[in-house]
């Protein structure tokens, strides 16, 4: 699977079972009235809603590049995932927490508030939220173990359905545990304290994913580690003396640019030339006539050029060979 469809399938089925699941969670709020019931209707609305943007982000990334956008529009899933990222803070935490609130500083609830409906639609979501969460996290894996590096580096657009799955399923537990709450004590302001959690963890999520698509959008270099084996790398090269400056910004997931300035010695592309004997047979022919000398110095100025550019040229190729995530490589004589 490339890159560009890289999380489309979690987030199909995120969006198909969020639209289902916010059609229940809705119908049992406008019977019952229940504060928690309209966190997690609201909730995955704003799920809903959000994976939406997210595909629009994936497919609007397929664009290859252009003249306007010579490195492609990889960029595009970030802005998409954002724009997501903060429509979980307004409108899945905002609007639940101010519900909650006003429900709790109210007190108004209806008697049917607590039922068997309600508790079954919320085991139901439970269960669809947890599959399409185990989908993405195993689309995730790819057969790898979890760890904490794999979710720094992951796709913001998988990880704004892992963690929105995550919090769905935290959320129907807690909305559970609310309306029993309720339910045995007779006191709705547990209802309401649940939605406010509710809301809570919605906007904590959405920070999250706020700062990782961030950190994308104004250009997250490559890692510390990778940038030191690509600069020893460089470094073997017999021509490059020193590295200068050296630049990475991603244009897509798993996909880095990288510039860099060095310092250039061209005296192994000369030993190169003096061994393979052209400048001898050359030197040979026209020895003992000066201009012949004069038009052999013109050209061999001329080929420098060509000989440089080449150089680079199966430098940049062993920089992407050897390191798959970069994809484009300019480097530039100082």
């Amino acid at each position: 699977m490339d890159n560009q469809t890289h999380g489309k399938g979690s987030v199909t089925a995120a969006l198909l079972g969020n639209t289902f699941v916010t059609v229940m969670k809705a119908a049992v709020f406008f019977a019952t009235g229940s504060a928690s019931m309209f966190a997690e209707a609201t909730h995955s609305f704003a799920d809903t809603l959000n994976q939406s943007l997210l595909l629009i982000g994936i497919k609007r990334s397929k664009k290859p590049a252009d003249d306007v956008h010579g490195y492609g529009y990889g960029i595009e899933r970030f802005f998409w995932s954002l724009i997501s990222a903060c429509g979980i803070l307004f409108i899945g935490s905002g609007i639940t927490i101010y519900h909650s609130v006003d429900s709790l500083m109210t007190r108004h609830v209806t008697h049917a508030s607590f039922n068997v409906v309600s508790i079954v639609i919320l085991m139901v979501a439970f269960v669809i939220e947890g599959a399409t969460l185990l989908m993405a996290l195993k689309e995730m894996q790819k057969g790898r173990a979890l760890s904490k590096r794999m979710f720094r580096d992951a796709d913001p657009v998988f990880l704004a359905v892992i963690y929105e799955d995550g919090a769905a399923v935290l959320g129907v537990f807690i909305a559970i545990i609310a309306q029993w709450m309720a339910y045995i004590t007779g006191d709705v302001g547990y209802d309401a304290a649940g939605g406010i959690v509710v809301g809570l963890i919605l906007g904590i999520l959405a920070i999250v994913l706020i700062m990782k698509n961030h950190q994308y959008i104004i250009g997250k270099p490559l890692n510390r580690e990778v940038t030191q084996k690509i600069i020893k790398s460089l470094l073997k090269d017999p021509c490059i003396e020193q590295v200068l400056e050296f630049k990475s910004v991603a244009i897509d997931i798993g996909k880095y640019r990288i510039f860099t300035t060095v310092e250039w010695n061209g005296s192994p592309l000369y030993e190169e030339i003096y061994e393979a004997g052209d400048l001898q047979r050359e030197y040979d022919a026209i020895r003992d006539d000066f201009g012949e000398f004069a038009r052999l110095m013109f050209r061999t100025t001329d080929r420098i050029p060509r000989l440089v550019g080449n150089h680079i040229d199966k430098v940049e190729k062993k920089i992407v060979e050897k390191f798959p995530q970069v994809v484009y490589v300019d480097i530039e004589i100082n």
